[in-house]
This record gives C-alpha cells, structure tokens and sequence, in this order.
C-alpha cells in the first residue's frame, strides 16, 4: 500500500456506508486508485460518541490483524471526528493510531445543535423516536438521536480548553466556508439559519470555522466555498469534486511523506 498504515475514513451523522450508497461517495475508490488501502467506518449514522468510538475500535482491530500492522491513519468527517477523538482518548486506542485527521469537526460543538436543542422536549423526542425507528432499520445497532444532539451542543471554553488533545497521535483538522446558501441547497436552509443567529459566523452550512479548528489547524479544504455535505461527494459539481478528491489524496501523499 501506498502508506505505512491503512486509512479510514470515519464519517458523521445521518450518512451510513451501504454496497450502493458509499459515505464518502467515490472518495474511498479514488484513494484506492490511488494504491492506498482504505476502509470507511461502520459506525452508527445516529450513535453516540461513546457508541460508534467502540464500534470504531472493533473495526480497527480487524484492520490491524488483517495488515498485520500496529496503527491506522484516520481521515474523519464531521461528528467522525469526534467519535475517533473519544476512541484514542477514552477507549485506550492511542498506540494504534498514527494520525488523526478532522474535516469539518464540531470540536467546539454546533450552535445549531444548541438552538434545536432548546426546542420543546416532547417535539424532540417524537421526533427523534422516528429517526431512532428508522435508523434501526437501516442497521444502527444503537441509534440515538436526542442523545446525539445534545452532544453536539456548544461546548464552554473551559471545557474545551480541558480536553484531551491525543498528545502521541499526529492531529491535524481543516475547515471549509459557504458563502451563501446558493452555493449549496442540501446545506443552504441550515446556513441561513445559522447566519439569521450569527451573521459573522463563518461555516460550511452546519459547522463553524472556529468550531472545526483543533490541534495543528491547517485552514480551508479547497479554495473554494464548499459545503459540509459536499465534502464527503454528495450532490456535487464534476470541477468541484475533481477538488475535493484532490484534497483527500493530499491530505493522504501528507501522511506518507510523514512516514504514516
């Protein structure tokens, strides 16, 4: 393989990885074509931190015994971020993981998430009970949705501030900007009412800049507005995502040149 260590793209909520619906799209092929070996995650699309970092770990551990290697390079997008952070910090899993790479993580936590949350409790949980159902039937072991939102809420800056950074894994995280809501319909209706709360606050339709900034930031993916869903190649322009699988195969050629 064209890395020291296979790849695993960890992906966030709601997506899942199907046969026919991959969760980063044909990001895991390009990489592939590439001489990478990578895997995606078969964690939850509504599970909890705690849930899908033990989901994640068991994935990996096959993944080690079947390379017959000792750590992973994770590319994680999204709430992935955080669930691969909680796996290396908590669940003893910092000796086999070589890198962590976040893409629009919410280290900082989802404004949007904290005004949803503030929504009636019985409307949240009638709601959630039909995400749950259906998600159970997609195949989440342990769907959660309410539990999930409220771990997305804004975190305090103390709180932040206190975490765990993965000391002995290489972390690095990006960034991504929308600049308005045309640049993307799926993600433009979250935008707007992310900017109606705060019109400074510069996302890529559900996450801040600010909130996606961790470890060794590196700034925006492309140099280009691009949206949360559009960098795991949902519902995008051919130019664009020609751009987005670029990023990826930097990001990866990055990690090998580090000896990952």
């Amino acid at each position: 393989m064209a890395s020291k260590y296979p790849i695993i793209l960890a992906h966030g909520i709601v997506v899942k990885d199907f046969k026919y619906f991959k969760a980063f799209g044909k990001i895991e092929k390009a990489l592939k074509d590439a001489g990478y070996e990578v895997y995606t995650s078969c964690t939850d699309g509504f599970g909890t931190v705690e849930g899908n970092a033990q989901q994640l770990k068991e994935q990996i551990q096959e993944i080690l015994a079947k390379h017959n290697v000792d750590k992973v390079n994770i590319i994680a997008h999204s709430k992935g971020g955080l669930d691969s952070r909680y796996m290396i910090e908590k669940l003893d899993m910092e000796n086999s993981v070589a890198s962590l790479t976040t893409i629009c993580s919410p280290h900082r936590g989802s404004r949007l998430a904290t005004k949803l949350y503030a929504l009636p409790q019985w409307l949240l949980k009638f709601v959630a009970f039909w995400i749950n159902l259906w998600y159970k039937i997609c195949g989440d072991k342990h769907p959660n949705s309410l539990e999930v939102l409220r771990q997305l809420k804004e975190i305090p800056n103390e709180e932040y501030e206190d975490a765990v950074k993965c000391k002995n894994v290489y972390s690095q995280s990006y960034s991504a900007i929308m600049k308005k809501s045309s640049d993307d319909f799926v993600m433009g209706v979250p935008l707007r009412i992310i900017q109606k709360i705060e019109k400074d606050d510069q996302s890529d339709g559900l996450v801040s800049v600010e909130s996606s900034k961790w470890a060794e930031y590196k700034g925006n993916c492309i140099d280009q507005p691009v949206s949360h869903s559009q960098l795991i190649d949902f519902m995008v322009g051919k130019q664009t995502r020609e751009k987005i699988h670029g990023f990826y195969l930097s990001i990866c050629k990055d990690l090998t040149e580090r000896g990952f």
